[in-house]
């Protein structure tokens, strides 16, 4: 009875004196509550990828118990499908694609997405329709009975192709239609496969660099009443220039059409925790532009450009202080 006595007195003092230590080792006002959040990103060769490493540092930097990280992933499409299911926390999507989830159309007809909300706009991403000087095409409208290279079977750059030739009078019935990648897309243009190309991406993009390494490279505009006909159309598409100068031989301006990439998160996000983040990223944009080089384009002031789902509460909070 009394050793049994005496190991009960043992283990309480033990207990006390750890309670104790973890009490004076912690800070007055400190808390050991840790939010978790994952960032879903691109690819590690993209632009995402950076840019998510970037905000998780500011997010870790600046928000009390914070552990965000960024992960590398499919990008746009599968970032929204990593939202719906609770793998990630917040994503970088294209506004095109994010409104295609919630509408539930295009790569998401039948499988629509609730409950997606913007935290911001972040940067333009620009459709650019390429093709080579030696092809004598000169217009979108050109491309009746040409091969084209609309992007891959179901991504973000094959909506945007097919909807920008419906607004020029065209259908896959009326070109030899090809689904490829960047690279594929390149390739093809080098060796004379295909006749144009559609691209969706910042400029200068790396694929037209590598194409006008070899050839005289044109930019095909998509201006005007049919410009102005897309964006009616497509809430998600804002007018963009791609200045002269910005690809070899490029003389002059050329106007297109772009989508914006977005920081999104859900509907199940507290409202306070978007506040903080969207806040924390806006107040450190020197940590994104020095992460890359697209990072200097975000601000403020564009922030709620080409959104093409609701913002945030927390978000719009910020941005109507």
């Amino acid at each position: 009875m009394k050793n049994l006595l005496k190991k009960s007195v043992v283990m309480l003092l033990t207990v006390v004196l750890l309670a104790a230590g973890v009490g004076c080792g912690q800070k007055a006002g400190e808390t050991s509550q840790k939010r978790f959040l994952t960032i879903a990103t691109g690819g590690t060769a993209g632009t995402y990828y950076p840019l998510g490493g970037a905000i998780a540092e500011v997010l870790n930097k600046n928000i009390e118990g914070m552990n965000a990280t960024a992960a590398s992933t499919g990008a746009s499409v599968a970032n929204t499908n990593q939202l719906k299911g609770g793998d990630a926390d917040i994503a970088f999507i294209q506004n095109d694609i994010a409104y295609y989830a919630v509408n539930g159309v295009e790569m998401f007809n039948g499988n629509k997405v609730e409950g997606l909300k913007a935290l911001a706009s972040l940067y333009p991403e620009t459709c650019q329709v390429v093709t080579l000087k030696k092809t004598g095409i000169q217009s979108v409208a050109d491309l009746r009975g040409k091969t084209v290279a609309v992007g891959a079977a179901g991504s973000g750059v094959e909506a945007n192709a097919r909807q920008i030739l419906k607004a020029y009078g065209l259908t896959y019935d009326d070109i030899n239609v090809k689904y490829l990648s960047f690279a594929e897309a390149a390739s093809s243009l080098k060796d004379g496969n295909v006749d144009a190309a559609f691209l969706t991406a910042g400029f200068p993009t790396a694929a037209v660099q590598d194409i006008s390494a070899q050839h005289d490279v044109v930019i095909l505009p998509v201006d005007g009443d049919v410009r102005e006909k897309l964006i009616n159309d497509y809430p998600f598409y804002t007018k963009i220039t791609i200045p002269a100068g910005t690809y070899p031989k490029q003389d002059k301006d050329v106007e297109s059409i772009a989508v914006m990439a977005m920081l999104v998160t859900t509907d199940k996000m507290d409202e306070n925790l978007a506040y903080e983040a969207t806040k924390a990223i806006f107040t450190n944009l020197d940590r994104l532009a020095a992460a890359h080089p697209i990072g200097k384009e975000i601000n403020k002031q564009n922030a709620q450009k080409g959104l093409s789902i609701p913002l945030h509460p927390g978000a719009e909070k910020f941005f109507n202080e």
